[in-house]
């Protein structure tokens, strides 16, 4: 899922790069077979290493308890680090930067460059409010993330076109924020099933840039199971048991993250045909997700809190809209590595860990790099 601050706020120098937090043993560092020399994130807060808090200093996520495991708080919509630094480090590169600080930096992005923003969305804001949906998070959409893009690799040397064609481009997870802000404002069935194909085309016209700028592996993220997240299982509750899963989860939503990923899959398809020389992966974070609530209690986490936020408070999900994670008098857990929810919107640095070894195990032969 796409997590928002629009949720969170309703409902918050290469040393540091190599320092922030030690990396546990049980890290995968398969992707270093593909050579890449750097990465380029476009996305929401499932990626975001601090764009967000530098254009809005005043977000939760620059404060503590966000960055309970870093020292400090980075932008990070976590306790820690997300599916973007494992992967970084599982290919041998330094934690990305966010674009809005190497700015201030003059571009030094060594390894990649991280373009992701919070409570961004796939759509344009103008297109959002035709269709009387608000962004009360950022004005960012994944289109300033494409400007951003464009502008960093006007501003490289003549070795950029080489250094392109041999780095990692992931693509999203982008999206969810369009669908998290249209619940928000209580559309219809109709008119959220109406909104997929327009979020998927915006995905794939992104696609369609990068290959432009050169780029040659891309990874195009699909939805998570929203229906077993705590903001959404506090909000939504039917009455019928049969609206839930065998995990408890909500049926109806996880069926609608389903439909976006099978438009999503068949557009990814679509584009490996029309651009047979570029290695384009779907990259699961569904299954990935999954794959942690059906192995919860040999991962470590505790299986009666599964789904409860970490940090929060609140009835059964320790999740209320209006007193988040950051707000004053809201209690954290003691044990963060045993929830896979950190504020009942975002995961915990534990669960973000097992999601990336399980997608870089699924996506390393698909890139095609030599062992």
């Amino acid at each position: 899922m796409a997590t928002s601050n629009v949720v969170c706020a309703l409902v918050l120098s290469t040393l540091f790069h190599f320092v922030l937090v030690p990396v546990s043993s049980r890290e995968i560092n398969v992707l270093k077979k593909c050579g890449f020399q750097a990465i380029y994130q476009l996305g929401d807060s499932l990626a975001d290493s601090g764009n967000l808090i530098r254009e809005n200093p005043l977000s939760p996520y620059a404060s503590f308890p966000y960055g309970l495991k870093l020292s400090k708080p980075t932008g990070r919509c976590s306790d820690g680090l997300l599916m973007i630094d494992y992967i970084a480090h599982a290919a041998k590169l330094p934690y990305l930067d966010a674009y809005l600080n190497l700015l201030r930096n003059s571009f030094g992005g060594r390894g990649g460059v991280n373009f992701a923003v919070a409570g961004s969305t796939a759509l344009p804001e103008k297109v959002l409010l035709s269709k009387n949906i608000m962004n009360l998070v950022t004005n960012e959409s994944l289109s300033t993330q494409l400007k951003w893009m464009s502008t960093y690799f006007n501003t490289c040397s003549k070795d950029c076109d080489k250094e392109i064609k041999s780095s990692l481009f992931m693509v999203g997870e982008i999206g969810g924020n369009d669908y998290n802000y249209a619940f928000l404002f209580h559309k219809t069935t109709e008119e959220m099933q109406a909104l997929v194909p327009e979020v998927i085309k915006a995905i794939e016209d992104a696609v369609v840039k990068v290959i432009g700028h050169g780029a040659r592996r891309v990874v195009v993220p699909g939805n998570f199971p929203i229906g077993c997240f705590p903001v959404y299982l506090s909000q939504f509750q039917p009455n019928d048991t049969a609206a839930y899963d065998e995990f408890k989860c909500i049926k109806g939503l996880n069926s609608f993250s389903s439909y976006h990923n099978e438009l999503l899959k068949q557009t990814v398809e679509g584009l490996k045909k029309q651009y047979p020389d570029v290695i384009i992966v779907y990259g699961d974070y569904y299954k990935a997700f999954m794959s942690i609530y059906q192995n919860a209690q040999s991962l470590g986490f505790d299986t009666k809190s599964i789904q409860k936020a970490c940090c929060g408070t609140g009835d059964d999900h320790n999740f209320s809209l209006g007193k988040t994670c950051g707000a004053p008098g809201v209690p954290v857990c003691p044990n963060p590595d045993q929830y896979i929810s950190w504020d009942g919107v975002h995961l915990t640095q534990n669960a973000y860990q097992h999601m990336a070894e399980w997608l870089i195990n699924d996506i390393f032969p698909k890139l095609q790099c030599s062992a």
